[in-house]
């Protein structure tokens, strides 16, 4: 398993710390970093806070994705999943929930509400062409075009 260090600042509001539930546990958990319940409605969604701000070293990102427990259970989701975290961002980590549902759900404090994988970056060098130099089978087939049967 590769492993790099990562800081993690504290902020007054977070409530616990990260952590990685299992020795082999791919995302740390991140937690409601709030001070009192916050409801969140059928189908609606809420911006969470962390409580932690984090210093992603350079050649990767954070992904907050959504935990599937919540998802099976309540319908809870990332509504951006994954949420990408810059490795020069520097701010509060926040989770973007979303309710799909079928009643409402309360956040508490200190809630297990998403978890945090990082990964490594790759950067392209953009090229600008007129066309593209190679053909492929599928050409511009897109959106089911290969799993989708006709009718």
């Amino acid at each position: 398993m590769n492993k790099f260090l990562l800081n993690i600042c504290l902020l007054e509001h977070a409530v616990g710390k990260p952590f990685y539930a299992t020795e082999n546990a791919a995302g740390i958990d991140l937690t409601a970093g709030i001070n009192s319940k916050i409801l969140i409605k059928k189908n609606e969604y809420k911006l969470i806070p962390s409580g932690i701000k984090i210093e992603i070293p350079i050649g990767f990102e954070g992904q907050v994705r959504p935990r599937s427990g919540l998802a099976l259970k309540h319908g809870l989701t990332v509504l951006n999943a994954p949420g990408t975290i810059d490795a020069d961002y520097r701010g509060e980590i926040k989770v973007l929930i979303i309710n799909f549902g079928l009643s409402n759900y309360t956040i508490s404090p200190g809630m297990r509400i998403a978890q945090l994988i990082f990964a490594p970056v790759y950067k392209a060098d953009l090229k600008f062409v007129k066309k593209l130099g190679s053909v492929s089978d599928r050409g511009e087939k897109g959106f089911g075009s290969t799993g989708i049967e006709s009718i």
